[in-house]
């Protein structure tokens, strides 16, 4: 990993922030915040800040994941600092606590786009990387837009039973199935850098396909995942070693029997251990910022989408 810029590490002989001690503070009890860790809004204190995005007006179907940073929360309590697969506590060699959610505008999906970026700006000018939860996924699109004004172009690793890459909605070019179109035409993302892992599910023609083809994106369905497993994924990832990549997960990924709660879920997918395995496999890339994105509370049963969500965004800190 590449150290972080000297801006973010002027403040490190502080303790770092710790989630409460639940065998002191009660799992149930207290203020929900993202792994029980502090709210802190100091850009100065922090590598890295996990970041609230209430918005889902860039859903075309079920709504909903407005309310799935709350609910992130709730279910991350029960999360423990030791990570004993990677053999990591993530919270000793970051400085990393909950940021709060960014202002968005439910009314408009351009206003809430500038807000997001403006949002995340100043984390962004202090080297901090920033690790959001959503919300829709049309809320990629202005956090790449912050990244770039900072980073320039980036790779994109991409785990999602849709490729995100359709032209427009009902004639709008802004939905949570166009950011990575617009990405592309912006230049925000690489050409023959971009890996979508877990595509499944019906298209409305061939032709759907061309964009993809046209900037070399990497594609490994969730049929070929479920034949050949983890290692042709990771022979993707050495092409991405090195370069500062940029992370989305959209909790769609994963199979409805595992992550019912979701705005447009698609059988056939990932399973819980697929899916904490493919974050895994990510530990030694440059990962910049990522984002995890459509957890649909209303449509959830027994709060096992949060819950397999709280545990997914603990394992990308781990990965940082």
């Amino acid at each position: 990993m590449r150290n972080p810029p000297a801006k973010s590490r002027r403040n490190f002989r502080l303790p770092h922030p710790q989630p409460l001690d639940a065998l002191t503070y009660a799992r149930f009890t207290g203020i929900p915040t993202f792994l029980r860790l502090p709210h802190i809004t100091q850009p100065a204190e922090l590598e890295v800040a996990l970041i609230g995005v209430p918005f889902d007006g860039g859903t075309t179907y079920r709504p909903g994941p407005r309310f799935g940073p709350r609910h992130v929360r709730l279910q991350s309590a029960i999360i423990r600092p030791w990570n004993p697969v990677l053999q990591v506590n993530p919270f000793a060699k970051l400085r990393v606590a909950d940021f709060g959610d960014l202002p968005v505008n439910p009314l408009s999906i351009e206003d809430t786009f500038l807000r997001i970026e403006k949002g995340m700006t100043p984390l962004l000018e202090a080297g901090v990387r920033c690790v959001c939860v959503g919300g829709d996924h049309s809320i990629s699109l202005p956090i790449l837009r912050a990244v770039a004004k900072k980073r320039g172009p980036v790779s994109l690793i991409q785990f999602d039973a849709h490729s995100d890459l359709w032209d427009e909605y009902f004639g709008s070019k802004y939905s949570h199935g166009t950011p990575f179109r617009r990405a592309f035409e912006e230049g925000l993302l690489v050409d023959s850098e971009v890996l979508q892992v877990g595509l499944r599910g019906q298209v409305y023609g061939e032709d759907d396909f061309d964009f993809a083809r046209a900037h070399k994106v990497r594609m490994v369905t969730a049929e070929e995942f479920h034949k050949k497993g983890l290692p042709t994924v990771q022979r993707h990832l050495r092409a991405f070693r090195g370069k500062p990549v940029y992370v989305t997960l959209d909790i769609d990924a994963v199979d409805p029997a595992y992550a019912p709660g979701t705005g447009t879920p698609q059988v056939g997918g990932l399973t819980s251990i697929q899916i904490l395995e493919l974050v895994r496999a990510l530990r030694g890339l440059d990962i910049i910022g990522c984002d995890l994105v459509e957890v649909s509370p209303p449509y959830d049963t027994g709060e096992i989408t949060s819950l397999l969500a709280a545990n997914l965004l603990y394992e990308l800190l781990c990965v940082l």
